[in-house]
């Protein structure tokens, strides 16, 4: 069985920069997932970062939009990269 998801994890000022998946990655995907589809409906940064980040823009504007663009990122090197990383995990372990 499978540890359950947490679907509004905390979220670090910055998302990793390890060529590999990362725990932080792991307790991330729903995050990560939110991003990519505001950012495909063209939601506005600061609205996603309010609602998914739970940070305030208009507080700590500069913090924010880096840690709301380093975790969009993080979730596109995802689309890119860190997918195929899983797959052969999964892959590994299943043989």
């Amino acid at each position: 069985m499978s540890a359950p998801i947490d679907r509004d994890p905390v979220v670090e000022d910055e998302a990793p920069a390890s060529d590999k998946i990362t725990a932080y990655d792991e307790r991330h995907y729903v995050t990560y997932l939110r991003l990519l589809d505001a950012n495909a409906e063209g939601a506005d940064w600061k609205e996603v970062a309010r609602i998914v980040l739970r940070r305030d823009p208009d507080a700590e504007e500069l913090r924010t939009y880096r840690c709301w663009q380093s975790h969009l990122e993080r979730a596109e090197w995802m689309t890119r990269v860190g997918y195929k990383k899983m797959l052969k995990g999964v892959a590994a372990n299943r043989g």
